[in-house]
């Protein structure tokens, strides 16, 4: 497993800390015809070397380099100023992805799947946080529906679906501080939201809107307590 760390340790250097942005923007300018392309694969194939310390894995280094270069080569040709964002993304998914298949094809890791598979606790933990981020966000929707649409309020600014993930994170951690055994976590949170929405609702002076937010805030973490609560339940750990 160490030499999985040291793998995706050497992909952080060579992507972020020792790719200054003016070779991203060359590279963005002049795609394949960029030297600073070629440099960058070079810089991670040296950096595999560097940690793995030793010639005889000059074959994964070699191997690392031209999937990064055939990556990130992918990446230019297809991404636009509105998509760049996912493309980020999907670049450093696959890139994870390729050394994480490299270092199995090299090093063998003795990892049993079927182990997971029986172990209980991954499904329960997976169908939990399933639960937490979208059907409870769809659930919330339906619930609310009535009065997101009494509000009126389609002129006030706002991200785009900021809401939804706002309210997904929130769940998120609020079963994490559950299932961790951090109830004071939850405090903290809903203070802290509750400052940021301050300002919001006394400027607006709406007492639907106010009412609206507090509804859905305690709806959120209610279904995030209990998800939790029920999850410790079934993995037979007590909250």
């Amino acid at each position: 497993m160490i030499v999985l760390i040291k793998l995706i340790l050497a992909h952080f250097f060579g992507d972020f800390l020792l790719q200054p942005k003016s070779w991203v923007e060359e590279k963005e300018i002049k795609k394949a015809a960029s030297t600073k392309l070629y440099l960058h694969i070079l810089i991670h194939g040296l950096l595999v070397m560097l940690v793995l310390w030793g010639f005889n894995y000059w074959l994964i280094a070699l191997l690392i380099m031209i999937l990064h270069g055939v990556i990130d080569a992918i990446k230019l040709y297809a991404q636009k100023e509105s998509n760049k964002p996912l493309w980020f993304l999907i670049d450093q998914g696959l890139h994870i992805l390729s050394i994480l298949v490299l270092w199995m094809l090299f090093f063998s890791p003795d990892i049993n799947f079927a182990s997971w598979q029986e172990n209980p606790n991954v499904w329960i933990y997976t169908t939990a946080l399933l639960f937490i981020s979208v059907v409870s966000g769809i659930l919330m929707k339906e619930l609310m529906l009535s009065w997101s649409t009494a509000l009126n309020d389609s002129n006030e600014e706002s991200l785009n679906n900021a809401g939804k993930y706002i309210g997904m994170l929130e769940r998120i951690f609020v079963f994490t501080f559950v299932v961790t055994g951090n109830w004071e976590g939850i405090g903290f949170l809903l203070a802290a939201k509750s400052v940021f929405r301050f300002g919001d609702l006394k400027e607006s002076k709406d007492r639907k809107l106010t009412e609206y937010i507090l509804i859905g805030t305690l709806l959120s973490f209610g279904i995030a307590i209990a998800t939790g609560i029920v999850t410790l339940k079934l993995i037979e750990i007590k909250p």
